[in-house]
């Protein structure tokens, strides 16, 4: 397991946040869902609750756990973006944490909600994704190769201007 950045794990605690899970199929195909539910525990896990067990979540998730699988997580709020990449480890379908994903979740709704389960997730990778640390990470990696041809024409044009 590693360590979140504190403002990564202020965007888990944030309700305001968006927070958005993947998964894929048996085929490789992607399967991405909101979950509001999601935020993380006091020992460095994520966790988060799943209405129902016939979803494509669910069956997802059970294939990771089988085959080693990673899962992501990703969180946005405003130019604040993660991803986490992570393995699920576990699925709770009682016990104290489901009863409190459980009461969270009817007070949401008013009484209205109803789970399944609460999947554990141990992160194994954070990638920072705002549109500023992407670009900073390409453009160390390999100046050139994001920068469009006639960028430079007009950035050189401009310094025998001055």
């Amino acid at each position: 397991m590693i360590d979140l950045p504190l403002e990564l794990k202020e965007l888990l605690h944030t309700a305001a946040s968006v927070k958005v899970l993947g998964t894929v199929d048996s085929k490789g195909s992607p399967h991405v869902v909101l979950r509001d539910s999601i935020r993380l525990l006091d020992d460095g896990n994520i966790a988060f609750a799943e209405e129902l067990d016939s979803s494509i979540t669910s069956k997802n998730l059970v294939r990771a756990i089988w085959f080693d699988k990673i899962v992501t997580i990703t969180l946005g709020e405003g130019e604040k973006q993660y991803q986490i990449k992570g393995r699920p480890f576990k699925c709770l379908i009682t016990g104290p944490l489901f009863k409190e994903f459980l009461l969270s979740e009817r007070e949401k709704t008013k009484g209205d909600a109803d789970i399944q389960a609460v999947w554990l997730i141990t992160p194994i990778e954070v990638i920072h994704e705002s549109r500023k640390a992407r670009k900073e990470g390409e453009m160390k990696k390999d100046p050139f190769y994001n920068v469009h041809l006639d960028r430079l024409k007009v950035v050189s044009s401009t310094d025998n201007k001055r």
